[in-house]
């Protein structure tokens, strides 16, 4: 484990290599699972406030199921997470032309009509954070549907903390990124 400010983090983040294979994958982690992403309670507002520009990026099922259920669900433990399709994909998942799952949230910030990219955990996947009351585990989050990315990622040298880097930057800030990256140059050189 590493240890950074008020975080605890996985060796996983420096020893596992990732980078999402979409192509083979198809956006599984969008369709798959038993609940959706899960939620920061401040997500819950800036969802609402942009759902409006949001919507139009989003099939019209999606639109149903949040204009019945509104943005966001609670899973098993009672967190807040996005709603699913029919106990399937989220709500805000879109298909391309080949299958492959998108993001409506993510789309209407790319077209500059939103001011909310997506919730951060789904910008962190494969990282899931645990939190607890004086800090948080960052753990990297195996999951048997991302095995493309794993290989993807072996091929290419990518650990999980690089292909993160924006997200991670998001979550906790450059200078946090910064100390992760000298922390794992340093753990790794020890062992050389």
């Amino acid at each position: 484990m590493i240890a950074i400010d008020n975080t605890l983090n996985s060796d996983d983040l420096h020893k596992v290599c990732f980078v999402c294979d979409l192509s083979n994958c198809k956006g599984a982690c969008c369709v798959e699972g038993d609940a959706g992403a899960p939620l920061e309670e401040h997500e819950i507002s800036e969802l609402e406030d942009n759902l409006d520009y949001i919507k139009p990026f989003m099939r019209p099922d999606g639109v149903k199921a949040v204009e019945q259920m509104g943005v966001f669900d609670f899973d098993s433990f009672g967190h807040y997470v996005t709603p699913l399709i029919n106990g399937a994909e989220c709500v805000f998942v879109v298909f391309d032309d080949e299958g492959i799952a998108a993001c409506a949230i993510e789309k209407a910030w790319e077209a500059g009509k939103s001011d909310f990219r997506k919730p951060v955990s789904c910008h962190l996947y494969p990282v899931r954070i645990s939190k607890y009351n004086d800090f948080d585990a960052v753990n990297y989050h195996e999951w048997h549907i991302c095995r493309p990315a794993q290989e993807h990622g072996k091929k290419l040298n990518v650990p999980v903390y690089v292909f993160l880097k924006d997200s991670l930057i998001r979550k906790y800030g450059e200078k946090w990124y910064n100390k992760l990256t000298k922390s794992i140059a340093e753990k790794t050189s020890k062992k050389k």
